[in-house]
């Protein structure tokens, strides 16, 4: 069974409901039943780009360290973000998947997250240390990275590469209101550096995200039970 890509359109892209919860976070709420795990196959999308980014450390190294030889999901973001549907949004639903994966101990060596700043002039080494907070990679549990890169010119080709829009919201008289306008996407990776899902704001939901990184375990022969 082949499932298509969340950008493509298909049955599962209207299948969410949305809300806001008593707190103001974004909810949803599933129209559907995602299917198990291992029942489908996911795509070959295209191949994740290469490029150097920044860890927490201040230590350039090359993209491809984080999106090959493991699982990954991968969301681009700023810190400064205020659309609730946008990248708070992203890193609820990681936050979610974080909290049911750091149980599964067989799993996590097989699996990283990152958070990749598509504003590095403002999101520094350390901002993105604070903004990871305590699920740092070297906290325990599931390995969640938080990048940046050390300039807008060296971002650029990663997002080309990513297909990640991103453009400055202006003012009125032509200035820079400090914002970033992108339509949010998260990348789901495979251990060879190919993405095999992207998931927008319609179809970004932890039950869905979950099977469908089971799903590549299982196709690279790895216990999901």
């Amino acid at each position: 069974m082949l499932r298509p890509c969340a950008l493509c359109g298909g049955l599962f892209l209207a299948a969410a409901a949305f809300a806001a919860g008593d707190d103001g976070e974004p909810t949803r709420q599933l129209e559907f039943v995602p299917p198990p795990a291992g029942s489908y196959r996911l795509e070959h999308i295209m191949t994740a780009p290469d490029g150097t980014v920044l860890d927490t450390d201040d230590q350039p190294m090359p993209l491809a360290r984080f999106t090959t030889g493991k699982v990954t999901v991968l969301s681009f973001m700023y810190t400064s973000c205020s659309d609730a549907w946008g990248c708070p949004f992203a890193y609820q639903v990681m936050q979610e998947l974080k909290k049911s994966l750091d149980h599964e101990t067989a799993l996590l060596p097989h699996l990283r997250f990152v958070s990749l700043s598509f504003d590095p002039e403002h999101d520094t080494p350390e901002a993105m240390r604070l903004y990871g907070g305590s699920h740092m990679a070297d906290t325990g549990g599931l390995p969640w990275y938080f990048l940046t890169t050390l300039s807008p010119m060296g971002l650029r080709p990663m997002l080309e590469g990513f297909g990640q829009d991103l453009s400055v919201v202006l003012d009125e008289n032509g200035k820079s209101t400090g914002s970033l306008s992108h339509v949010l996407k998260v990348f789901l990776i495979d251990r060879r550096g190919s993405i095999r899902e992207i998931y927008s704001t319609s179809f970004l939901s932890p039950q869905v995200v979950l099977n469908d990184i089971r799903t590549l375990l299982i196709e690279q022969g790895i216990s999901v039970n």
